[in-house]
Order: C-alpha cells, then sequence, then structure tokens
C-alpha cells in the first residue's frame, strides 16, 4: 500500500463515519479537519471515482428536493484498506507554513515586512483558536457515548495547544524583530 497518497485513506476515514457527497466530503475537510488537512475538489472527486473504481465505496444515487447528490459509502473492502493505512507508521509529519518560509528569507525583505507576515499569522491563529476551544467543549461534553469522540478531542486538544504555543512565539518573534527580545 502506497504510504504517500493520503486523500483516499482520508476520504475512507470519513466514510467510515457515514455516507457523504462529495460536498459534504470537502465541507468537513474546510471544518473538522482543516486544521491539519485539506483538499481541493479537483482532488476529492477523482478520489472519490479511484475509490469506486477499486471497489473501496460505493455510490448510492439519492433524491433531495429536485436534485439528484451522489452519496459515497465506505465498503468493507474500504474498510479493510482503511485499517491497513491506520497500522501503518506515519511516514512524515511535516510543518509547512508560508509565512515561515517567508520570514526564513526576511532578511530580503527587511523587519517591516517580516513583522507584516508574523502579525498576519497571529491573527489567523487569533480567529482559529476559538473554534478549537469550542470543539473541545463540545467533544468533553459528548462525554464517552462514542469512542470515535475521544480521538476527535485528542486532535482538537493538540490544535489548541499548538496554536496557544504559536501565539506566543508571535510575540517573542516580534519582540526579537523589535530589539526588544
Amino acid at each position: 500500500m502506497a504510504n504517500e497518497k493520503k486523500l483516499d485513506c482520508v476520504i475512507l476515514g470519513l466514510l467510515s463515519h457515514e455516507d457523504l457527497t462529495g460536498y459534504e466530503i470537502k465541507k468537513r475537510m474546510d471544518s473538522a479537519l482543516r486544521f491539519f488537512w485539506g483538499a481541493s475538489f479537483g482532488s476529492i472527486y477523482p478520489t472519490l471515482w479511484e475509490l469506486v473504481e477499486n471497489g473501496f465505496a460505493v455510490i448510492s444515487d439519492t433524491k433531495e428536493t429536485e436534485r439528484n447528490k451522489i452519496t459515497y459509502r465506505i465498503t468493507s473492502k474500504g474498510r479493510q484498506y482503511l485499517k491497513e493505512w491506520l497500522e501503518l507508521p506515519a511516514v512524515k509529519d511535516e510543518l509547512r507554513y508560508e509565512t515561515l518560509l517567508k520570514l526564513f528569507f526576511a532578511n530580503e525583505s527587511g523587519e517591516e515586512t517580516a513583522v507584516m507576515h508574523i502579525e498576519n499569522f497571529q491573527e489567523k491563529i487569533i480567529n482559529g483558536l476559538p473554534f478549537l476551544k469550542e470543539a473541545v467543549k463540545n467533544l468533553e461534553r459528548s462525554g464517552n457515548e462514542d469512542k470515535t469522540h475521544l480521538y476527535y478531542l485528542l486532535t482538537a486538544k493538540f490544535g489548541v495547544m499548538v496554536y496557544e504555543t504559536y501565539l506566543k512565539w508571535c510575540d517573542v518573534a516580534k519582540d526579537a524583530l523589535k530589539g526588544n527580545g
């Protein structure tokens, strides 16, 4: 099993909880997974077709109002494929932030531009942190009704801790650039 291609497993993971349309998969990726994984419609739909072709998912057409929508469901073969991938060790946990890349080369643009990038990054973190904290609260309230919630809770808590650390780093970095650190 190729461990490099993970979107298929991300989609199968989402389908393992409920049947979804391509649009619903994208919505889940843009909300619940957005802090650590993302994908475009342009990559989701070809992957869905590949999953169907490989027998990992099936299509069921359902009527909703006057439009047809295509819903995808994981198969037992898909669950087995997902389980095999989940049991593999993680090959690459990477951090990729354009802000850090621009900061790394900031000698070419200067302190003012570097501080601007840090402040923009800080604003994104400040705006995302309440969503993560609310997710933690909601998941803690749901208790042990579903083991899946524990795994969601652990990832949300990770996000809160990382975001809080990012905010501390922003202050340290700005102070250093302004000669206060």
